[in-house]
Order: C-alpha cells, then structure tokens, then sequence
C-alpha cells in the first residue's frame, strides 16, 4: 500500500487535491468514466501549467449552471445511487457530514436542515467523490499533511464578506495547525479543508520521507509572494516512518524519592520511551538533585509528558527534537553447547559491524554449566558466523 504526504504551505483546494493526485499518471479519461457514475452534468478539464516556476497539472470541474444549495440527505441521494465502490462512497459521505456538521454549528442551524452553498454544487461533489476514487485507485492507505497556510484578508461568500479563515474552515480546522501568511486571499477552502481533516493526519514538523513521486496541483489564482501550488508526496507507506523525529524531554527534579523516580523510568519505557535515564546534578542552592531524560518518538510525545507531570514531582519541564541515527538490526539464533542463543546483529549498510549475544540467553546456560558468563559471550562471540 501507498502513503501521501501533502505540502500545504499554498493551502489546499479541492481542484487542487484532484489535480496533485491525477498527476501521479491516472489516466484523464478513466477518471472521467469513473465520474459519469454520479450522474451530474459537468465536464472535468485537465492542462499542464506552470506556478512560480513549478509546472503542475491544473483541474477545472465546469458546470452548465450554478446548482442549488443542498442538504446533506439530497448529496448522499447522490452518492449512494452512483455505482462506486462502497469505500469511496463510505470515504465522501464521511467529508460531506464533517462540511454539514462544521455549518450547522456556525450557523446556529440544526444538521438535517443545514445548506451548503458553495462546499455542496456539483463541483464540490466532483472533487470530493473523485479525490476518494483517486486515493483507491492510487492504493493509497494513509494520507497525511503538513500544517496548512489559510492566507489573510477577506472572502466574499454566500453569506457576504467574511474574514479568512471564514467560519466553516474555521470550524473545520480546529485542533489542527494552521498560520496566515501575506497572500491577502484564501488558500484553504472548505472543500480543501475537509478532505484533509477527514482521511488525514497532521505531521509538523516536516517528517522523514521516502517517496517514489511528486504529484503537483496548481490553483487558479496567481499569488504575490509564492507559488499557488498543492505537492503530494507519494511512496511505499511501509517505507513511510512519520514518528521517526525524536523528541528530548528533560526536566530537574530535587525534591523527590529514588523509589519514586526509578518506578517512573520503568513507566516512561512502558509508555513507548525509547530512553530514560536519571543523571546526578547540583542544582540552585547547591541542593543535589536528578535530571531526568527521555528519549521518545513524535506521535508519543504528548502521553509521556502527561505521565511526568502525574507521575514526578516536577512542575515543569522542556522538550526539543533531535536527530538520531539508528543501525539496521536483525535478530538471528544459533546453539552454543547444545542449547539456543539470540545474537543482535547490527549493520552499517550491508555491513555487519556490531555483534551481540542475548544477555539472558547466555545467563541460563553460564548457570546451566557453572561456568561465568562473560566466558560464554566471548564463546557466543566467537563461535557465531554472520
């Protein structure tokens, strides 16, 4: 299966999101068939274009004439009557009842009798129902986005002249990050918007990829101060490693028991640190004291820093990311006087460069022989062939 990554520093649109994915090499008219099944009149064009030196694929979805605003009962009518695929059916009605719910609560409305204006003519229905047609037809399991530039200034809707982020996107877009910029215009739509928020996830900062292609999909508008450009980032997802970023919390406590601090390192590991450790220090008034240290990755973040704060007597603490380098390991077995030893072999490239026995492995047959243990490693060591 496949991941996408999209880079949302110009925002993100539906057209936008349409066009990244088609230009991964999905065929314009096999998408157009695929769309016929929703039995709307429009007519879906694709050309190569170029932004800000960036040459891209840009999506214009045509209408014969402005579609009435719909409830959400009349849009899964639609959906649910085309001949799609039960997940990309299941996919854009969840984005659609997301569009719904965010405008009912804005808008003081209840959700059966919500209107969308914009987020629901047929356009929307193409670049919603479509981006879920080409997500599955890119075997795509995972999406994710960086965090999303929403521009400034104003944008004339429905419901008149309203400050960016307008109410819906607003709605839409809590709990994730966002910032303005420059650009006195709208970057992210609600379309936009709730595509992202429904089947992705939110990586900041940057993470680490390793991608195969890079989808580019121009907006419309030509921007001031960057290119109006959506990039989706498309590989392996095994290959895909979004917590690899390694995040140190530190905090100095001296005001609290050995016992309590070395339970807590056993906690901190359970709870997916992949360090901690306690180191001795002096602190003000020359007062001995512990700096406690943990290692840990992105997504695990937040539940250790809950458990530090739970857990120690320390009332605050500091994080900061590094980077870390990690040699490839595989665990192999072979018998060694006839009973069987685990041995981590780590490599440098191809290389083998480390290797080492089970500790425990080699402790039960030291006791099992009566000999010591650091005599049946140097024979583990000696007697294991890569």
């Amino acid at each position: 299966m496949k991941f996408i990554y999209f880079d949302c520093s110009s925002g993100a649109s539906g057209d936008m999101i349409l066009a990244s994915l088609l230009s991964l090499g999905v065929p314009l008219e096999e998408f157009r068939q695929v769309l016929s099944r929703l039995k709307l009149k429009v007519e879906v064009e694709a050309r190569k274009a170029t932004s800000g030196g960036f040459s891209g694929l840009r999506v214009e979805v045509r209408v014969p004439k402005a579609s009435p605003a719909k409830t959400f009962r009349e849009v899964a009518d639609i959906i649910s009557r085309s001949k799609l695929e039960s997940e990309i059916k299941n996919n854009s009605l969840q984005i659609f009842r997301r569009l719904f719910e965010a405008e009912s609560r804005v808008h003081g409305r209840s959700f059966r009798t919500a209107h969308l204006h914009e987020a629901a003519a047929d356009d929307a229905l193409v670049d919603i129902v479509g981006s879920c047609w080409l997500l599955s037809r890119l075997r795509v399991s995972e999406v994710y986005f960086s965090p999303v530039n929403l521009g400034s200034g104003f944008v004339e809707t429905s419901h008149g002249r309203l400050p960016v982020p307008p109410p819906g996107v607003g709605e839409l877009m809590r709990g994730f990050p966002v910032y303005g910029s420059q650009e006195q215009v709208e970057l992210l739509t609600p379309t936009g918007a709730a595509i992202l928020t429904t089947l992705g996830r939110c990586l900041s900062p940057w993470p680490e990829l390793t991608y195969e292609k890079i989808g580019y999909g121009l907006g419309h508008r030509k921007l001031k101060y960057h290119p109006n450009i959506l990039r989706a980032f498309y590989g392996e997802q095994e290959l895909f490693q979004p917590a690899r970023k390694i995040q140190v919390i530190e905090a100095t406590i001296d005001d609290s028991s050995p016992q309590v601090l070395g339970n807590f390192i056993n906690r901190a590991l359970a709870l997916g640190a992949l360090e901690a450790y306690l180191t001795p220090v002096v602190m003000k008034k020359n007062r001995l004291g512990s700096k406690l240290t943990i290692l840990v990755e992105t997504d695990k973040i937040d539940r250790l820093i809950e458990a530090v704060f739970r857990e120690t007597t320390t009332i605050g603490l500091r994080y900061y990311p590094v980077e870390r380098r990690v040699l490839r390991r595989e665990i192999k077995e072979f018998r060694l006087r006839g009973q069987k030893i685990r041995v981590k072999v780590s490599y440098y490239g191809q290389e083998p460069v480390s290797i080492q026995p089970e500790y425990d492995d080699c402790l039960r047959l030291a006791e099992k022989l009566k000999l010591p243990v650091r005599q049946i490693i140097t024979e583990a060591i000696k007697n294991f062939n890569v």
